[in-house]
C-alpha cells in the first residue's frame, strides 16, 4: 500500500472537515432527502469570500471574510459542483454541494479505492467471457480486453481509470469481492467509513442499475473520495497518464489506452482524476490540478451544453483558471 501525498497532512483533513462544518452557515440551504434532491433543480451558485489571513486557517478566514462582498463567480453552467483549494482546505465555490446525483463512471473512484485498500496488485486475474459480454450487453465503455488474457489487477486498474472500461471494473469487482455483490457491499461500507453519509452505490462501474439514480453522490462527498484515493502514489500515478501501454506476452495481447480526462496533457498542472457520462448524469468530472504551492479540487456535475460531450472538460477548464485567479 502506497503511502499519502506528502502535501496532503492529517491537519489539512481537519481543518477541511472543520470548513465543511461552517459552510451550512455561511451558504448552503437546508439539505434536501435523497429521493426529492435526485428530482430537485440547481440552486443558484455561490463563492464564498476569500480569507482574511493565510495564517488564520480556513474555518477563521472563511468567517471572517463572510461579512465582505462575494466576489464574481466562474461563470459555469452544472446542475452541481464544488471546488477547493486542497493547499489550505477553503471552500472557492460551490453549487448544491450537497445534492445527491448520480455521477457515471466516478463511481470506479470508490472501485479503485477498494482494490487498493485490500492490495496484492500483482495478482493474476483471467479475462473472461462474462466480462466481455456484459460490455457488449449494456453498451459499456471498453477497455477492449480480450478473452483469456491474464492482467493483473494493477493493469486492470490502468484499464478502468484510464479508458474507463467496464469490462476492467467488472473483472476486479467480481475477483476482490469475491463476487460484485460482496465487492458493492464493499464499496458502500467504504463510503461510510470515510463519512460519505450522502452517498450509495449499486453498480460497481456507474451503469445505470438498477435504475439511472441508483448509484449517487454528492458533489462534497465526491471531493473526498478524490482525496482518500489521491492519498495512494498507485492511483496517482495512473490518473496523470494521458495514456498508457502493454506490450505483449505469453500471457495477454498488447494494449494501448487514451485517457477520457482531455485535461491530462493539455492544462497545464492537470494531475486527475476521472470522467462519468450517462443519460441521468450527463457529463460529469472530477478533476484536481497543482500549481506551485496551489493545488485544487473540483467536481462538476451534469456540465452544460448536454450535447457537447467535452461540456465537463470545458467547464473544468474554466473552474480552475477562475479558482487559480482567486486562490
Amino acid at each position: 500500500m502506497a503511502a499519502p501525498h506528502d502535501w496532503r497532512s492529517w491537519r489539512c483533513t481537519r481543518q477541511l472537515a472543520g470548513v465543511r462544518k461552517v459552510l451550512p452557515v455561511l451558504a448552503v440551504t437546508t439539505a434536501l432527502p435523497v429521493a426529492a434532491a435526485l428530482t430537485a433543480g440547481p440552486a443558484s451558485a455561490r463563492v464564498l469570500p476569500p480569507p482574511a489571513s493565510a495564517a488564520a486557517g480556513p474555518v477563521a478566514a472563511l468567517l471572517a471574510g463572510s461579512a465582505t462582498a462575494a466576489r464574481t463567480g466562474p461563470g459555469i453552467s452544472v446542475k452541481a459542483g464544488e471546488l477547493i483549494d486542497a493547499s489550505t482546505g477553503a471552500v472557492l465555490w460551490q453549487q448544491d454541494p450537497g445534492a445527491p446525483r448520480p455521477m457515471g463512471s466516478i463511481t470506479k473512484v470508490m472501485t479503485a479505492l477498494v482494490v487498493l485498500q485490500a492490495g496484492h496488485l500483482n495478482r493474476k486475474i483471467k479475462v473472461t467471457e462474462a466480462a466481455i459480454r456484459y460490455v457488449q450487453r449494456d453498451d459499456a465503455s471498453s477497455a477492449g480486453l480480450i478473452v483469456g488474457d491474464v492482467l493483473t489487477a494493477h493493469q486492470l486498474l490502468e484499464a478502468m481509470l484510464i479508458p474507463s472500461g467496464c469490462d476492467a471494473a467488472y473483472l476486479l469487482a467480481t475477483a476482490y469481492g469475491p463476487g460484485r455483490t460482496a465487492f458493492i457491499a464493499k464499496m458502500n461500507s467504504t463510503a461510510a467509513a470515510l463519512g460519505l453519509t450522502d452517498t450509495h452505490f449499486t453498480s460497481f462501474d456507474g451503469m445505470p442499475y438498477p435504475t439511472e439514480h441508483s448509484t449517487y453522490s454528492t458533489s462534497a462527498d465526491l471531493i473526498r473520495l478524490g482525496e482518500q484515493a489521491m492519498r495512494y502514489r498507485v492511483f496517482r500515478e495512473i490518473v496523470a497518464q494521458r495514456r498508457y501501454h502493454i506490450a505483449a506476452t505469453e500471457a495477454h495481447h498488447s494494449y494501448r489506452w487514451y485517457t477520457t480526462n482531455k485535461l491530462i496533457g493539455s492544462y497545464r498542472g492537470a494531475i486527475g482524476i476521472k470522467t462519468g457520462n450517462t443519460r441521468a448524469a450527463g457529463n460529469c468530472l472530477l478533476f484536481e490540478a497543482r500549481r506551485g504551492r496551489v493545488t485544487l479540487i473540483g467536481v462538476v456535475l451534469h456540465a452544460s451544453p448536454t450535447s457537447n460531450p467535452n461540456s465537463a472538460i470545458v467547464t473544468a477548464r474554466q473552474l480552475l483558471n477562475w479558482g487559480f485567479r482567486h486562490a
